[in-house]
């Protein structure tokens, strides 16, 4: 019994091969979609799970008040995790001490390169649960050891045993290799941990560390903790909680230092804090891309439904003559569902080969490293399930509607499926177009907030700006030797040093006083030491005063600052005002319009610039406009190797730096347009095989019309006028919606764009012309025929 009711489903397929092509393809785009995106928050969701003790692991972080806001912070001081050690141990299995993961330069012979790694306390390994192919995991406990990934030793060492080999640090000391981990994956926070130094080591080379006066005065390296098995995360969070209010001297007391734990299971999807409590992140990406990939599935379900039922007059004989033989109503029910189920299970195997030829490309698009899940049996129970659910939701319709009919009135001829029977088809037409039109909307905000971002004035030019970042001294020792063979040589215009890239702050500095300051206020400024000639190379722009020189020994104790800073500080006429730092007066010398060096998003800092002889972080190039810039690299790098021979000469482009602050933005944007592009096609599709459904069904109709003399516009406005108003609704339903939510989403940014009223009518423009190319074709063919063939028919 159950064969013949696929025999039967198959046979329909076959003699109905327009409709099954568009039923098959159109749900098998909608179910890669739904892999795709199940894929996508399989690997969200599994983010960091690598790790063993995923759920007792935390980052200790902390709230700070300064210029009357509460910020977030991930930086400590060193001293952090000892005393929570010491003061909280026996609520914690281990709490480390860890730099920020920076590159680093390692050499073995002539082989050098320059990869990102930490220096951690030894216990890492066991916290993280490293898979050691190489060595134990007390690796790390001897002082002048490295633990490497395995690609990073395959580099080095090829399939040689690297262990014990001795490898060369930042051309300044010698390390031994005592371990091989596996390769971290990419959804780990983790993954750009190439290699792990000891945190000893770490102390040793920079004895600057020891030497400071105030060991709580400086918040420079990161603090990693795994709480005991029995502890309970909160609780211990709220224990915490004053460590370091409880060490800071009484005026670093004004900045309310709130320590706090926070998890490693929040660091992805939730990593955003406002006013020093945690309001989302990334989760808000899965929320909307869950929803999406249901809709799109509901889409596609939708084509199916409409299709069956738009065609329910050419079965319903078929319907009469089976009841008039015997046939119950659950067994034509049982036949239409498994005609449902085998569209669904050809649509499923279909979408499993769009999804692997799609994932290269999605993965580039979400910067992902996602494979289909062809050994996990859960993906294969959720994607069989989910499949039989699809079929039952997209069969149910027919199924019911179908089998009800009664046999005497189809084979007598009596037979109408009534006025309202096109009502649900209508109303799921506008559902479809409703979900399409406002993912164009959606789409169409998203790019503008981007490029409203883009166009936003960044205060200096960073056409032909490459960052250079030093790994050793030795160009900061010849700085003046290489920038006249730089600009001689024609490569450069102008050069200089900074303490921190062109696009970010990598150091702020609290302990300034001014003339009017509120004593109880707590300030905090990004401060960027640089040298002679930074404001030259990046062209930034003075607004009053000048800008630093030679030729004044005095601005050796003088400030450059921004606008905002200017009007935080409240000077009127800032120019020759004291700014005490630490209680060492500094004069500002020059006004600079806001520079945008973090989130273009946000609000420009008040932010100080001063010159410093120790800015040896970055070299910031201007390259000439006059030369090509692989001709201008190209003498770069001779001479960059004639004086640091040690360090692989790398560089970035400050153009491409700044682009990458809109990633995320835009990655969101371009998977919006992919999602909304098979929305409509799958919309399409549908509204494609009801037209023709209908232009078929209103055959006679359309020769009479012909012969009485309608024209072919006659003809074709007749057939699209009723897909047209559908698709008005849709636009009326879809605008207040999407108005709602973008509204909400724009809200997140503080520099942001506003909603235009173009941005609707250029959305419904398109879904009307979309709707009206999809129609057309099966409307004209329809009043292009001959009358003769058409009436003849009947």
């Amino acid at each position: 019994m159950i064969s013949n009711y696929f025999k039967i489903a198959f046979r329909n397929l076959l003699k109905y091969k327009g409709y099954s092509f568009i039923n098959i393809f159109g749900l098998a785009t909608g179910m890669a979609v739904a892999i795709l995106i199940g894929l996508w928050i399989y690997d969200e969701l599994s983010y960091d799970k690598y790790h063993q003790n995923y759920d007792r692991i935390a980052q200790v972080m902390q709230n700070q008040t300064y210029n009357g806001q509460v910020a977030t912070h991930t930086s400590m001081p060193h001293k952090m995790a000892e005393e929570i050690r010491n003061n909280y141990g026996s609520d914690f299995k281990y709490v480390l001490q860890s730099s920020w993961t920076s590159s680093h330069i390692l050499s073995v012979g002539e082989k050098k390169f320059s990869k990102s790694g930490n220096f951690f306390e030894p216990q890492v390994t066991e916290m993280l649960s490293l898979k050691m192919l190489k060595g134990t995991r007390a690796a790390l406990n001897e002082p002048n050891s490295i633990i490497l990934s395995e690609s990073y030793a395959k580099a080095f060492f090829g399939n040689a045993d690297p262990m014990d080999k001795i490898m060369r640090l930042d051309n300044k000391t010698d390390v031994k290799v005592t371990g091989v981990y596996e390769d971290l994956p990419y959804n780990s926070s983790f993954r750009e941990m190439y290699y792990i130094l000891p945190w000893q080591l770490y102390l040793s080379t920079n004895p600057w560390i020891k030497n400071m006066d105030d060991p709580w005065d400086s918040n420079f390296t990161q603090a990693f903790a795994q709480i005991g098995d029995n502890a309970d995360m909160e609780a211990v969070s709220k224990k915490i909680v004053n460590v370091k209010l409880n060490k800071v001297q009484q005026d670093d007391r004004r900045y309310n230092p709130q320590v706090f734990l926070h998890p490693l299971s929040k660091w992805h999807l939730f990593p955003e804090f406002k006013d020093g409590k945690n309001i989302g992140g990334r989760v808000e990406f899965v929320w909307l891309f869950g929803i999406i990939g249901i809709f799109v599935l509901l889409l596609a379900c939708i084509n199916f439904m409409n299709l069956s039922t738009a065609r329910s007059e050419k079965r319903a004989k078929e319907v009469g003559i089976r009841k008039s033989i015997g046939s119950v109503r659950s067994q034509l029910i049982v036949q239409f569902f498994s005609e449902s189920l085998l569209v669904v299970a050809l649509a499923f195997i279909f979408s499993l080969v769009f999804v692997q030829v799609a994932l290269p490309y999605f993965n580039e698009l979400a910067d992902k490293k996602m494979t289909i899940l062809w050994t996990n049996p859960i993906f294969w129970i959720v994607s069989i399930a989910f499949s039989i659910i699809t079929g039952l939701i997209a069969g149910s319709y027919p199924a019911l509607y179908l089998s009800s009919f009664q046999p005497v009135k189809v084979l007598k001829g009596t037979f109408r499926v009534g006025r309202f029977a096109s009502v649900p088809r209508k109303v799921l037409v506008v559902l479809q177009f409703t979900v399409s039109v406002t993912l164009i909307i959606g789409t169409i905000i998203v790019f503008r907030q981007i490029q409203y971002a883009k166009d936003r004035p960044i205060g200096y030019n960073r056409n032909g700006l490459i960052n250079i970042f030093m790994m050793t001294s030795d160009l900061h020792k010849h700085f003046d030797v290489v920038r006249n063979e730089l600009i001689n040589s024609g490569a450069i215009i102008e050069m200089t040093e900074s303490g921190s890239p062109t696009t970010q702050v990598w150091n702020t500095n609290g302990g300034f006083n001014w003339e009017g300051k509120d004593p109880g206020l707590a300030v905090d400024f990004p401060n960027n030491g640089v040298s002679h000639g930074y404001g030259k190379t990046i062209n930034w722009e003075i607004v009053s005063g000048r800008d630093f020189s030679k030729e004044f020994a005095t601005d050796s104790t003088a400030f450059v600052v921004n606008e905002s800073a200017v009007k935080f500080i409240g000077f009127k006429d800032p120019i020759g005002k004291i700014i005490k730092w630490n209680d060492k007066p500094y004069t500002i010398i020059g006004v600079i319009k806001d520079m945008v060096v973090q989130s273009p998003y946000a609000p420009t800092r008040g932010s100080l610039y001063h010159l410093s002889k120790d800015s040896e972080n970055v070299m910031i190039l201007k390259l000439n406009p006059n030369k090509s810039s692989r001709e201008s690299i190209s003498k770069i790098e001779a001479i960059f190797k004639k004086y640091d021979p040690a360090s692989p000469f790398e560089y970035k482009f400050v153009d491409e730096e700044y682009a990458q602050k809109f990633g995320d933005e835009e990655r969101v944007g371009k998977l919006a347009t992919f999602f909304a592009i098979l929305a409509v096609f799958i919309s399409c599709l549908g509204l494609f095989g009801l037209a023709s459904f209908v232009a078929e069904q209103r055959t006679k109709e359309i020769g009479v019309r012909k012969v009485l003399g309608a024209s072919v516009m006659n003809l074709w406005q007749l057939l699209s006028k009723d897909f047209v108003i559908l698709v008005l609704i849709s636009c009326f339903i879809s605008i207040p919606i999407a108005y709602f939510y973008l509204n909400g989403w724009l809200q997140r940014y503080e520099y942001r764009t506003g909603i235009s009223w173009w941005v609707f009518i250029v959305s419904v423009a398109g879904a009307l012309l979309i709707t009206l190319l999809t129609v057309s074709f099966q409307a004209i063919k329809a009043a292009t025929a001959n009358p003769v063939k058409s009436l003849k028919t009947e």
